[in-house]
């Protein structure tokens, strides 16, 4: 690397992305970024507040304007193949299409947009329609029975085609949802509750015992989907689900529900103002933590403490009413609607690691152990029999949302060695002994889920140009920084995952998601990171490093990919994520190469002193 990369060529590079980097700080001094704006969201949200409209007198306007721009919004943005992706950088998917197009006869704008709406549905019937999203999305009702609810709302679906959700199992103890194994994933249970009573709304059960019970659970169901939703009224912060609640209650009548009014106002409160709504309102919680890891402990201390104080009080201190989650446990956001998971909580522990201050007294030391220890015990106790863990709910396991997954486990295991090192080894105490225990099953899980091509597949991210939408490059990337310390470095499972990596790099330098895949500025900085913090040398690194120091210096390493999955698949692209990786990779190579030059130095003035010996002797 050293032979084709000058030291003031990469610090040049680096200096350029830090500083755009912490350009992004918010006036608190931590990360907000921005989510992309979603087709998704913005129909869905049209809906909701199409469906209170309805409900409404006719000479209440107060929501004409709202669903006016985004219809308008939609029509602007319908992909050339008729139909919408998640985001404006995203191909067509079915799931999309039929809400865009759902939203324009729910709405009476046919008329005025019909060559959008002809377009929409020759898509759809291209691809399959109805039997197109079940297959999707195959055993999880999570998002399937949402859309086709969606649309029957419109009138273009009919409500015996769409199951049942049980919303009555809602009424139960949280501790017996893994139990009954709910049809939808942890998070969905807002939806469970709404979406399962509009449908017994408008096609009650044959079965009359059935139908009794889902009778009498409405109102102690609806209780509880009131004690569940934030403050704010947005469920996750996440428009869709907030939408696919609001719509289903306001379809049945209830539009003066308390839940209805605050997932309104949650509504209003995120459109942008182009008329579109974004997927989540912010990951501020996740890119903040992103970026301080990216920048690796180089901030000054004044610039630390204020990051440092805001996290600290992001850390959950109480049983989180929607999931049941224990406290110790961070969101990926600072908003009412975050839930703690196992992402973010590793994200925070490692950020907190690199955000010690250098002289701490008492109090800070004490805040800072205490908040480490709370975050360790929160991943100790969400991990699976099976070694790895899950998003949000241990032992959930039915559907892919609640099983383990190979970046969380990776990222998580990554943060249990950092807290490791840090921790005082004077005693052996039960918390250490655990975390010793749960890396070690982490490993023997991550081994098991390793694929024959020596790949790893992560839960959170894909690519839109490979099969299924999978994205091993930034799989393999995250999984394998966590074997780049001890003796896992040394595994068969690192061999063959860095072998991976090498084998799907694009003749360009760069990498894709996998073989063939255009490259993209955040997986081939995720890569180079990788494979650099894996101290590996070779042509490999040399061209990927080269690869992103060109689009540094030609300015377009800011592009972003629409590489993330939001939930059930959902696409979006974060601001963000080409910078924070992009820093990361080149502060690792400057780091590589200043270390490089040191070794350099002290063999070549060991050679001299040899040298002088040698004289001296003679």
């Amino acid at each position: 690397m050293t032979e084709t990369i000058s030291c003031q060529r990469l610090q040049a590079a680096y200096q350029r992305s830090r500083a755009e980097l912490l350009s992004f700080r918010n006036n608190a001094g931590h990360w907000t970024g921005e989510l992309s704006t979603s087709a998704l969201s913005t129909a869905t949200a049209i809906m909701a507040l199409e469906m209170i409209r309805r409900k409404r007198p006719a000479d209440d306007t107060s929501l004409d304007c709202y669903i006016q721009n985004g219809i308008r919004w939609l029509a602007e943005h319908q992909n050339t193949d008729g139909g919408w992706g998640d985001t404006v950088k995203s191909f067509s998917n079915i799931s999309t299409t039929m809400l865009c197009h759902a939203a324009f006869h729910a709405t009476k704008s046919t008329e005025k947009y019909v060559a959008h709406v002809v377009n929409a549905r020759q898509y759809i019937d291209r691809i399959g329609g109805v039997e197109a999203v079940v297959a999707r999305y195959g055993k999880d009702k999570t998002f399937s029975v949402p859309i086709l609810t969606h649309c029957a709302l419109a009138g273009l679906v009919k409500w015996e085609t769409i199951p049942a959700l049980p919303f009555e199992l809602a009424c139960l103890p949280a501790r017996f949802y893994k139990t009954v194994r709910l049809p939808v994933v942890s998070y969905a249970l807002p939806a469970l509750i709404a979406i399962g009573q509009v449908r017994h709304h408008f096609r009650k059960p044959r079965n009359p015992i059935t139908r009794l019970i889902r009778n009498l659970a409405v109102k102690r169901s609806l209780k509880k989907l009131i004690s569940i939703q934030p403050t704010n009224g947005g469920f996750l912060e996440a428009a869709p689900l907030t939408s696919f609640v609001t719509m289903s209650l306001a379809g049945m009548g209830l539009t003066d529900h308390p839940v209805v009014q605050k997932g309104l106002q949650f509504l209003l409160d995120s459109v942008r103002p182009d008329g579109s709504w974004p997927i989540d309102t912010n990951l501020a919680t996740w890119t903040t933590t992103l970026s301080v890891n990216a920048l690796e402990g180089t901030l000054p201390e004044f610039e630390k403490t204020p990051i440092r104080q805001w996290l600290l009080q992001q850390q959950y201190k109480e049983l989180h009413p929607y999931t049941s989650a224990e406290p110790g446990g961070w969101a990926w956001t600072d908003l009412p609607g975050g839930v703690p998971d196992g992402d973010d909580t590793p994200g925070a522990i490692l950020a907190l690691l690199n955000l010690q201050p250098e002289e701490p007294d008492a109090q800070q030391a004490d805040d800072l152990q205490s908040a480490l220890r709370n975050g360790v015990n929160w991943l100790l106790d969400l991990q699976n029999r099976n070694g790895g863990w899950p998003t949000f709910c241990r032992g959930w396991g039915a559907l892919p949302f609640d099983q383990s997954a190979a970046d969380i486990s990776a990222h998580v295991i990554r943060a249990l060695q950092a807290w490791l090192k840090t921790e005082s080894q004077s005693e052996e105490t039960d918390l250490r002994l655990r975390a010793e225990r749960a890396v070690r099953r982490g490993f023997q899980y991550l081994a098991t889920v390793q694929r024959a091509d020596g790949s790893w597949l992560p839960l959170w991210f894909g690519n839109q140009h490979i099969d299924n939408d999978e994205n091993p490059v930034y799989g393999t990337a995250r999984v394998l920084a966590a074997y780049a310390r001890g003796a896992e470095r040394d595994s068969n499972q690192a061999e063959q995952g860095i072998l991976f990596l090498k084998s799907v790099q694009n003749l360009d330098g760069g990498w894709g998601g996998a073989s063939g895949a255009p490259s993209s500025v955040e997986e081939t900085a995720l890569a180079v990171d990788t494979l650099l913090m894996l101290d590996i040398e070779a042509p490999a690194v040399t061209e990927g490093l080269n690869w992103l120091l060109k689009r540094v210096e030609a300015g377009t390493y800011t592009e972003t990919t629409p590489i993330g999955f939001y939930f059930a698949k959902l696409w979006y692209f974060e601001q963000l994520y080409p910078i924070v990786f992009t820093v990361s990779a080149l502060h690792r190579a400057e780091t590589v190469l200043k270390k490089s030059a040191d070794d350099n130095l002290r063999l070549s003035l060991e050679e001299e002193d040899y040298r002088i010996m040698s004289v001296k002797e003679k």
